[in-house]
């Protein structure tokens, strides 16, 4: 399976206009089991009520039956089970969708197909769901940008609903660029129509693609591509007498420019250009800042938040322009809270897992914010840990369990990890050839 994945990948770059015809046939008895093989087993079921861990008891049976039903064209994926997340910094939610569990190895098959094909074609400017193009990376090009390519205005852009509101007819003639096989678009069809289970009740979805789902990034990734990327790359690159630089992770993305008339004309342009596919600008979300070595000389210069991070412009010890991070307010927030609410819930465990499971969240907390600069913000984090950690230690009974000289020896015996740079933004290992 894997050979025939790199064969396509092969054919995908060497003839960029080459249609696919026959592929759905790659989705079949070894490639599902295989999408088996990678799913977590405590993933929360889909409207199917169905674990990993169940299907695998009659896993040949089950991954026959599922492919007879397909080559019958009796397949249908069944609607998606919604849950509402919390929204980080707001009191709205978001919609989770869950496919069942035959829908998600199916979707894993689908998506490793089109992933040969598409990872061809998508630009360096693209980051987010993209093997070795994570969100470390796509901060590192953008702190490239801002201080080696002279940038001094930047449009910070926000998609109103990206997710709901994706045009399945747009997005079905984009398809139709590279995938000519039929049966692969009737089935992207299926998953798109399926439909979500809310509080008992069958919504349908002619719009939209259900966050969750596992085809949905790479989906969002192809819309993307044609509607923003290849744009900016092909027409707004173009016509700029400066540097333009697009940054994009998934629906978030910054748009950079040399010159303030140049952002400005792009914000317009992007703003008609989402409307022609079913996109709006998030008006509220939505600016154009000045940003850059220039932007130093201001009293109170702007800053802007991009993946978890407020990018502020600051000095180097030798004097020099330079981007700082720090993790953003509504993100260090957030995870404050998910902390008290979980040490509030667990608080009467063992100790001991208690303290080795606050290690684990802690430790993953400074993998992604342990970034060059960022050191104040991560020893703030885990001074906050320790004072909720003192809190509900002393409400594990109506006996108060530690006063300050107690709760440090129990941390001389429990130590919280210590704050580590984990992601150097200078290091620049990542394909850089868009940013040359």
């Amino acid at each position: 399976m894997q050979t025939k994945l790199e064969r396509i990948a092969r054919i995908a770059k060497e003839r960029p206009k080459e249609r696919f015809t026959s592929l759905v046939h790659l989705i079949n008895e070894e490639s599902l089991v295989q999408a088996h093989r990678q799913m977590k087993a405590k993933k929360a079921p889909g409207l199917d009520k169905v674990t990993k861990d169940q299907y695998e008891e009659n896993l040949t049976e089950n991954v026959r039956g599922l492919i007879t039903r397909m080559k019958r064209n009796a397949y249908r994926p069944q609607p998606v089970l919604r849950r509402y997340i919390p929204k980080i910094g707001t009191t709205k939610a978001r919609p989770l969708g869950i496919p069942a569990y035959e829908d998600k190895l199916v979707q894993l098959a689908l998506k490793e197909i089109l992933d040969a094909i598409y990872e061809q074609d998508f630009l360096n400017s693209s980051y987010g769901f993209r093997p070795q193009r994570g969100c470390h990376e796509a901060l590192k090009a953008l702190n490239y940008i801002i201080e080696k390519k002279g940038i001094n205005y930047l449009v910070d852009v926000d998609i109103k609903g990206f997710f709901e509101h994706l045009d399945h007819k747009r997005l079905m003639e984009f398809l139709a660029i590279r995938i000519a096989d039929p049966k692969i678009g009737r089935l992207v069809v299926k998953f798109l129509k399926a439909g979500v289970m809310e509080e008992d009740r069958l919504l349908l979805t002619p719009e939209g693609t259900p966050q969750g789902g596992i085809i949905s990034p790479l989906l969002a990734n192809i819309y993307l591509h044609y509607v923003l990327d290849l744009w900016f790359e092909e027409t707004v690159r173009k016509r700029c007498k400066g540097s333009a630089y697009l940054i994009r992770y998934a629906d978030d993305f910054v748009c950079c420019f040399q010159y303030q008339e140049e952002a400005y004309s792009f914000y317009q342009d992007l703003t008609e250009r989402l409307k022609t596919f079913n996109l709006e600008v998030a008006e509220d979300k939505s600016r154009i800042i000045a940003f850059g070595k220039d932007s130093l000389d201001k009293v109170m210069p702007q800053t802007f938040d991009f993946l978890g991070f407020t990018h502020y412009a600051s000095k180097s010890k030798k004097g020099k322009f330079r981007v700082k991070r720090k993790t953003s307010r509504k993100k260090l927030s957030a995870s404050l809270k998910r902390c008290k609410d979980w040490l509030r819930i667990n608080r009467n465990m063992e100790i001991k897992i208690i303290m080795q499971k606050l290690t684990i969240k802690l430790l993953g907390y400074y993998r992604y914010y342990g970034i060059t600069d960022n050191t104040k913000a991560l020893v703030s984090f885990r001074t906050e840990v320790g004072k909720l950690l003192f809190k509900w230690m002393n409400r594990r009974s109506q006996r108060r369990s530690f006063d300050w000289n107690k709760f440090n020896l129990f941390l001389k015996r429990y130590p919280l990890p210590n704050p580590k740079i984990y992601v150097h933004i200078y290091d620049l290992s990542s394909n850089l050839s868009y940013l040359c």
